[in-house]
C-alpha cells in the first residue's frame, strides 16, 4: 500500500514538474499575450475581481460560462490577497494547476494499476508528450491550430478538457471491473455531465456525443450491454439535465451558441481551417507538433484494433474517435474558430494510456532511468521558474502610462472590446474604463453591464486593434497622450454621451 501511494504521489509531482517547464517556456514566448493580455483571455479575471470588490452583478457571458474555472481563480484571487501575489502571477499558477490537472484526468483513464501495468509512468508520459506539443507554439494569435496551449488559459476551455478525460477515465473503469462496477461511478458521469454542460455546451459535442457512439457500439455485445446502457442513460440524462440548468441563467447568456451553427458556409469553413493548418506546417516548430500528434492519432488507431480489455479498447478508440468526429462535425456547422478543435490535441494522447503495460527492463536499469528522469525534471522546474516570475513581472510601460493616466484624471473613459479589457483589468478602479463598440454603443460582451450606468465618458483609448471611430458629434479631442501602443483622446470638459447597449 504504501509503495501504491509513494508511485502516485511521484506522479503527480513529476507532473507539476513538468508544468512548470511547459508554462515557462510559453510564457517566454509570443504566446504569453493569449496567456496573460489577451482581451478574451481575461474574462475570469475580470469576472472574479469584479465579484470580490463587491461591484454590482449583472455579468453577460457568451454561451460559455466559466464556472469551473471561475471557482478556481477565485481561489487563487484569494490566496493571492494573502501573499500579495499580482494577477500576473494568478494567471501563472492557474496554468500550472490547469497543466497538473491534466495528469489527473489522464491518470483516471489509464485505469487501476494492475501485475504487468505502469500506468502512473504512462501517464507521465502522456503528459509530457502533450507539454512537448503545446511548447511548439509560439505565436500570440488565438485564431491558430495552437491548440495544446490553449489549456494553460483561463479562458479557453480548461475545465472542459479536463471533463473529456475525466469522462473517457470514468467510462474505462466501469468496464474494467470485474464485478458489478460501483453505482458511484454512474453517478459522477451523470455528476460531470451536468457540471461541464451548465459551464460549456462544448462538452456535449467534445465528449457526449462521442462517447454515445462508443457506448452504442459496446452495446451490440451482450457481456458488457449492461454497462453500456447505463453509462449512456448517465451520460447523455445528465448533458440533458445541464441544458435544462442553463435556463435559469439565460439572463447572463449573450449568445446561446446557436448562431455558430451555419452548416451552409462549410465550404469556407473547409477552406479556412485547411489555411489554418498550413500555417501551422510552414513552421518547422509546428510540423514537428502535428507529426507527433498524427503518430498519437495513428498509434490510438493500431492499439484500439489490438486492445485486449473493453476498457482499453474504449479509451483507444476515444483516442482517435473524438478528433475525427469534432473535426468533421465543426466543418459540417460552419464554424469558423480554431479553439473547438483542441480535442485534436488532447485526445490523441489517450493513446499512450489505453495499454500501460509494464515494460521488461532489469530492475536497476529502472531504477537508475526513473532517477535520472526525475533529476532532470528538477532541474528543469528550477531553471523554468525564474523564467515564470519574469514573465509574470515584466514591465509594461505602455500599460502603465494609460492607468497612470487615467487614475490622476479622477475621470471615465471608454475603449472598444480588443483594446480595453488589459487596461480595466490592471486600473486601481476598473470602473473608470467601459467597454464601447467604435460608435460608442456600450458592449454587452463578457463584461459587467453596470459599469454602463455610468451614461457618459470624457476620454476615449485605442491602439492598433480600435476600429475608427464613428462618433456622431463634432467634438474634438482637448489633448491626445501617447502611450507608446496605446492613444488616448481626451475630450475633457465635453462629456460623450453612451449609446444603447449590444452584443
Amino acid at each position: 500500500m504504501r509503495q501504491t501511494w509513494v508511485r502516485e504521489l511521484s506522479g503527480w509531482l513529476a507532473a507539476a514538474l513538468i508544468a512548470v517547464v511547459t508554462v515557462a517556456q510559453i510564457a517566454s514566448t509570443s504566446r504569453a499575450d493569449l496567456l496573460l493580455r489577451d482581451s478574451d483571455s481575461l474574462v475570469v479575471a475580470l469576472l472574479v475581481r469584479s465579484v470580490a470588490e463587491g461591484e454590482s452583478f449583472d455579468w453577460v457571458m457568451s454561451s460559455v460560462l466559466f464556472l469551473p474555472e471561475i471557482a478556481v481563480f477565485a481561489l487563487l484571487w484569494m490566496l493571492g490577497s494573502v501573499f500579495a501575489l499580482d494577477v500576473n502571477a494568478i494567471f501563472v499558477i492557474n496554468a500550472v494547476l490547469n497543466l497538473t490537472a491534466l495528469y489527473g484526468a489522464v491518470r483516471l483513464a489509464a485505469g487501476r494499476r494492475r501485475g504487468g501495468t505502469a500506468p502512473v509512468v504512462w501517464s507521465v508520459l502522456a503528459v509530457g508528450v502533450f507539454s512537448l506539443v503545446a511548447m511548439t507554439e509560439t505565436s500570440a494569435s488565438r485564431d491558430s491550430l495552437e491548440l495544446a496551449s490553449l489549456l494553460a488559459t483561463t479562458t479557453y476551455y480548461s475545465a472542459t478538457v479536463i471533463a473529456v478525460l475525466v469522462s473517457v477515465g470514468i467510462v474505462r473503469r466501469v468496464f474494467d471491473c470485474t464485478g458489478r462496477p460501483p453505482r458511484l461511478l454512474y453517478v459522477l458521469l451523470g455528476v460531470v455531465a451536468v457540471g461541464s454542460t451548465l459551464s460549456n455546451p462544448l462538452y456535449a459535442a467534445w465528449a457526449t456525443v462521442p462517447l454515445s457512439v462508443i457506448l452504442a457500439l459496446a452495446a451490440v455485445y451482450q457481456r458488457s450491454r449492461e454497462q453500456a446502457l447505463r453509462l449512456l442513460a448517465w451520460l447523455i440524462g445528465g448533458t440533458a439535465v445541464g441544458f435544462v440548468a442553463r435556463i435559469p441563467l439565460s439572463e447572463w447568456i449573450a449568445n446561446d451558441g446557436s448562431a455558430y451553427a451555419r452548416p451552409t458556409l462549410w465550404p469556407q469553413s473547409v477552406a479556412y481551417y485547411g489555411g489554418l493548418l498550413g500555417e501551422r506546417l510552414s513552421t518547422p516548430l509546428g510540423a514537428i507538433g502535428t507529426l507527433m500528434l498524427v503518430g498519437l492519432v495513428l498509434l490510438a488507431v493500431v492499439r484500439s484494433l489490438r486492445a485486449r480489455t473493453p476498457g482499453a479498447r474504449i479509451v483507444a478508440t476515444a483516442a482517435w474517435l473524438l478528433p475525427v468526429l469534432v473535426t468533421v462535425g465543426a466543418v459540417a456547422l460552419g464554424t469558423h474558430a480554431a479553439r473547438y478543435f483542441e480535442p485534436v490535441a488532447f485526445a490523441p494522447v489517450l493513446a499512450l494510456v489505453a495499454s500501460p503495460r509494464a515494460l521488461r527492463v532489469p530492475r536497476r536499469a529502472a531504477l537508475a532511468a526513473t532517477g535520472g528522469a526525475g533529476v532532470l525534471l528538477v532541474v528543469g522546474a528550477g531553471v523554468s521558474a525564474p523564467r515564470v516570475a519574469a514573465a509574470a513581472q515584466h514591465p509594461n510601460a505602455d500599460l502603465a502610462c494609460v492607468n497612470d493616466w487615467i487614475t490622476a484624471s479622477g475621470q471615465t473613459g471608454a475603449g472598444q472590446f480588443w483594446t480595453v479589457r488589459l487596461p480595466k483589468l490592471h486600473l486601481d478602479d476598473p470602473s473608470q474604463l467601459v467597454q464601447v463598440d467604435h460608435q460608442l454603443n456600450t458592449y454587452a460582451w463578457l463584461i459587467n453591464r453596470s459599469d454602463f450606468d455610468v451614461g457618459k465618458v470624457t476620454f476615449l483609448v485605442e491602439d492598433s486593434q480600435s476600429s475608427p471611430w464613428a462618433l456622431g458629434t463634432n467634438a474634438l479631442p482637448t489633448a491626445v497622450i501617447p502611450c507608446g501602443q496605446y492613444t488616448i483622446h481626451d475630450f475633457t470638459p465635453v462629456e460623450l454621451p453612451l449609446g444603447p447597449a449590444r452584443s
